[in-house]
This record gives C-alpha cells, sequence and structure tokens, in this order.
C-alpha cells in the first residue's frame, strides 16, 4: 500500500498514531477473588454496548470501538491509510493488583493483535502493559515484541499519581529503546480534577492536556530522551501544555543553578526529539506546535472512535499546513518513522 502520494484534503494516506480499541467482550476474571474494578461488557441499544466498572457505565461504545471492517470504512473518509489501535486509557489498569492487570493487559494486547492481522495492513497493534510491577511490565513487553510484533505501545501520562519521568521507570523506557518499541504517552487520570468548575465532560477538554503536559515536562527535566537517543517517544494532545510551559522552563534552568546542573540539556532542544499528535483543533495552535517542536515531530492523532475525536485531520493539516513537504511529513511520514512501519 502506498502512503507517500498526495498529501492534500481527500486523501487516503494519512496514518494516526492516537486511536483506541474496546473488545466487543472482556475477559471473565481467572482467579479466587475477582479485583472490584475488573471491567465487563453489557449489551447496549443497537449495535452499542456499555463498559461497567464498579458496577456502574462508564462508557457506552458503538462497533467502531472492535469491528475492524467498520474502523476501516470510517478511515477512507478522515483521509487514513493507516491507524494504530491502542487500548481504551481507562483498561491500562494501572490501579489494580498487578497480576491481575497482566491478565486483562494480555487479552488487550491479543484482541489488538487479531484486529490488526484481519485489517489487511490497515491496522497497526500498540500495546500495554502493567506499569504498576516493573518486572510484569518488561515481560510482556518482550512478549508484545517478539510474539506479537508490535513496534509500539501506549502508556499512563502518569501511574498510580508518579509521572513517567519518575527514575523507576527508566529501566523500562530503555528496555524499549532496545527493542526498538516505539512509546505513546496517554492522558490518564490527570492531577487537578478537583478544581474543574463545571459537568465531567470537562475532563477531557481541560485535565487531558494538562497532565500530559506535566508528563512530557518530567521527561525533560529527568533527562530520559538524552539518556536514550534511540527512544521514540509520543505524546497525546499536541503534548497538552507543554509548548507553553517550555519556555518558563528555559528562564527557570537559566535562573535557578539546581536546575541547571540537573538538565543536562536544554528543554527546548530535548522536546524537538519528541513526538505529538496533532490533536488540537485549531489550525493557529498546529502551527505553533510547528514552530515549536519542528515539522519532522508532529503526526496525526484523531482518539477515534469517541465523541471528542477529529473526523478530518488531513484536510484539518491541509488547512493549517500550505507547505506541501511539511504537509505529508505530518500526514504521513512522522507516523511511519515512529511506528517503524516500511
Amino acid at each position: 500500500m502506498s502512503v507517500t502520494h498526495g498529501h492534500a484534503p481527500g486523501c487516503a494516506c494519512g496514518i494516526d498514531v492516537h486511536a483506541h480499541v474496546i473488545p466487543h467482550d472482556l475477559p471473565r476474571y481467572v482467579g479466587n477473588r475477582m479485583p472490584a474494578d475488573w471491567p465487563s461488557m453489557m449489551p447496549a441499544h443497537a449495535c452499542h454496548r456499555h463498559v461497567v466498572i464498579k458496577g456502574s457505565v462508564y462508557r457506552t461504545v458503538s462497533e467502531r470501538a472492535w469491528s475492524p471492517s467498520r474502523r476501516i470504512a470510517d478511515m477512507d473518509p478522515m483521509g487514513l491509510a493507516v491507524q494504530a489501535i491502542s487500548p481504551m486509557p481507562e483498561l491500562l489498569s494501572y490501579w489494580m493488583e498487578a497480576q491481575a492487570a497482566a491478565q486483562l493487559l494480555r487479552y488487550m494486547n491479543e484482541q489488538i493483535a487479531e484486529m490488526a492481522a484481519l485489517s489487511a495492513g490497515r491496522l497497526a497493534g500498540m500495546g500495554a502493559v502493567p506499569l504498576q510491577d516493573l518486572d510484569l511490565a518488561l515481560a510482556e513487553l518482550d512478549y508484545l515484541a517478539g510474539t506479537l510484533g508490535f513496534k509500539a505501545i501506549e502508556v499512563g501520562s502518569n501511574v498510580n499519581g508518579k509521572a513517567i519521568g519518575s527514575p523507576e521507570f527508566a529501566p523500562f523506557f530503555a528496555a524499549c529503546a532496545a527493542l526498538g518499541v516505539s512509546v505513546f504517552v496517554h492522558a490518564l487520570k490527570p492531577a487537578g480534577t478537583e478544581r474543574l468548575v463545571g459537568p465531567d465532560k470537562l475532563l477531557p477538554a481541560l485535565a487531558y492536556p494538562t497532565d500530559v503536559g506535566l508528563a512530557a515536562a518530567s521527561v525533560l527535566t529527568t533527562n530520559l530522551i538524552g539518556r536514550h537517543p534511540g527512544l521514540r517517544m509520543a505524546f497525546s494532545h499536541g503534548g497538552g501544555t507543554l509548548a507553553s510551559l517550555l519556555p518558563r522552563l528555559e528562564q527557570a534552568r537559566q535562573v535557578f543553578p539546581a536546575l541547571r546542573d540537573a538538565m543536562l540539556e536544554s528543554p527546548s532542544e530535548q522536546a524537538r526529539r519528541l513526538f505529538y499528535d496533532t490533536l488540537v483543533f485549531d489550525a493557529a495552535t498546529l502551527r505553533h506546535l510547528l514552530d515549536r517542536f519542528g515539522p519532522t515531530q508532529l503526526m496525526i492523532g484523531t482518539d477515534y472512535p469517541f465523541a471528542f475525536h477529529d473526523a478530518r485531520p488531513v484536510d484539518g493539516i491541509a488547512q493549517a499546513v500550505h507547505d506541501p513537504d511539511v504537509r505529508a511529513q505530518l500526514v504521513t511520514h512522522n507516523a511511519a518513522r515512529f511506528l517503524g512501519l516500511d
């Protein structure tokens, strides 16, 4: 399949790195005591099903969440040739007992692999690991890379309140770099939700970008990307607040000796080696990210199949970016490099 030409409005050449999966069914827990937050699926209306967690409906989803054919039918009008599919973030399950989370995520990873196998190359698997237990996470990473052949994983912006730049996760990201597995960071259980004033739908609009920005900043302040130059790491929602935080972080590094000693390299230079999706819903903001991060680091993200997604990502990039070579990078080439696609 060629995805290298025709990067204009209406093309079907894009590669989407930010799209989620919820299986039609979730497995029964295998063990003596089922965790209270073990998720399940229940019938809803028409082609929809409820995701149930702790006895309550967490989200109602349609067949787009689990059907490769339905998903692929939507990809052409979105301008997409390939979509990387990852678990709905709530299914990352870092808050569960680690062995239980490992059981659930093994099922999720195998379901994603099956969807990709049925897609004739249109879907690429992006797995998940139980990061609350480093040994189990490393074991699942080996399974993902070695047995399933995945070239990317999804991780949350924090693991039970600990930012992903925390030193305890460094061995895991070193293993990702060694295996050539890319890391896509998605907002999860963000900080500061108690300060949102209004309906609960403000969570993805306001809190997600904040947590992603702090997660990305933690990678810079701990020199993670500098210590592992082969690591390909991307951040959802355009990197969240990071683009606005960078000038302050640069100034703080000049003013405070402790920060200058801790950050071995300019945070802005480090940030230009990370990747970011284009899910910002605004042409001016996208152009700002291009200026801040560079044309080689941005790639399509849609958040499909949820309601708060970008239904015309290629057209949006075309409206924001007039240079056809830069547009081609954002639509196709950067994501192909990030995902390790031929």
